[in-house]
């Protein structure tokens, strides 16, 4: 089907010959068909498909065509376990396919834990948890060397004992009760997938994900994350309390039998080729400079940051954010089916984004600003209909 792409916002559109001057844009424009002469650079990725060859954009259409259906299909598996919370779901999901990290931040008993465990089994990917407390050590998440004598030989060497950050998903329980040093020692697990005991570098088998939590409530003998390890996680997720309706359907599920069996619906090796398979997603040209305006703007010191902002932050968002908008835009547009991103895709993930990587200054506490607040306020000013200043230059 010929890729058609709006000649104002750039959004790319599959339509038939017969839909040409019928249908609008969401921006209000008519679609008039395909450029004369841009056919080649529509087939190639320009605005509707994965970016390769004819065979290849084949193979990636269809394996679009089969994360859709995984993650459908592991909504539902999730769902005979876990009531509501679509939107952590979904986040989280995202982040898997995107190579990247979370945080979840909520009250105790939301079931957390319990959602982290169900999608890993859904997955079939290995799990561990650790309890964060303030007593753990770095060698409790790492691993450690013991001294263990050869029976033939009577020689004593040492051998490297795995920590449970040697998984596939590790879940950080509560990681703001455990110190910095014993927090810092995922710092390495997170960025380089690997650990070092000893001298020594141990890769971690792919896929890794760490997901963490951590309670808001009993602030008193924390350890808040420092800025460099909060930024390393690709999403802040808040889980919220149940809906009336979602509350009642826990009570009845907890406090009767369950005979559920949870099925896989996808493995690790199939997981690394749709991680692949996101990253050759294509991105026009104005979502990029979205994405950019959205995290520029949120620097206080800069001229394009907009009153509002450098009365309530004290600083912005860096250059991290910009790459993991984008990255999560692509990963959420392939689990809900479409072959570009949008700019509605960088707006939906945005918050997760980048709220723990700017600060609320003592003005906007004081008026009970947070920093969802000012994201959203930025999304509101931002326009997604149009080009911004500097998509249309690039264009040229």
């Amino acid at each position: 089907m010929p890729i058609v792409k709006c000649n104002d916002c750039g959004r790319s559109y599959n339509l038939k010959p017969e839909q040409y001057h019928k249908v609008k844009c969401k921006c209000g424009s008519i679609l008039a068909g395909p450029v004369a002469g841009d056919a080649s650079a529509a087939s190639a990725g320009a605005g509707g498909a994965p970016e390769g060859g004819a065979a290849d954009q084949g193979r990636d259409l269809e394996a679009v065509k089969q994360l859709k259906e995984a993650y459908d299909a592991m909504r539902e598996e999730t769902a005979q376990v876990i009531v509501g919370q679509d939107q952590v779901v979904e986040e989280v999901l995202i982040a898997v396919f995107a190579r990247g990290h979370c945080l979840l931040e909520g009250v105790p008993g939301l079931a957390k834990t319990l959602l982290i465990s169900t999608l890993a089994r859904a997955m079939d990917l290995s799990f561990k948890r650790v309890q964060f407390t303030p007593d753990l050590m770095p060698s409790d998440i790492t691993g450690t060397e013991v001294i263990q004598e050869d029976k033939a030989t009577g020689e004593r060497v040492f051998r490297f004992i795995k920590g449970p950050i040697f998984a596939n998903i590790v879940l950080a329980d509560e990681i703001n009760r455990t110190p910095p040093k014993t927090q810092a020692a995922l710092l390495e697990a997170m960025q380089e997938k690997s650990v070092t005991v000893a001298g020594q570098q141990h890769k971690l088998a792919p896929p890794f994900f760490v997901l963490a939590t951590q309670n808001p409530l009993e602030q008193e003998g924390t350890y808040p994350l420092p800025e460099a390890q909060l930024d390393r996680f690709l999403f802040k997720i808040f889980v919220n309390y149940p809906s009336d309706e979602e509350e009642l359907e826990i009570m009845k599920r907890v406090t009767t039998p369950s005979k559920v069996q949870l099925k896989a619906v996808i493995n690790g090796e199939q997981i690394q080729k749709l991680q692949d398979i996101v990253l050759r997603v294509p991105v026009a040209e104005h979502v990029y400079h979205y994405a950019k305006k959205v995290v520029r703007s949120t620097r206080p010191a800069m001229g394009e940051a907009p009153d509002f902002v450098k009365n309530w932050l004290s600083w912005g968002a860096g250059p991290r954010a910009s790459f993991n908008l984008i990255l999560a835009g692509k990963a959420r547009a392939i689990l809900h089916g479409n072959f570009h991103v949008s700019c509605e895709d960088i707006a939906a993930v945005a918050p997760s984004v980048m709220r723990h990587r700017i600060a609320c200054n003592f003005t906007a506490q004081a008026e009970g600003i947070t920093s969802d607040k000012v994201v959203e306020k930025l999304l509101e000013t931002i326009p997604q209909t149009k080009k911004l200043d500097g998509a249309a230059e690039a264009a040229d």
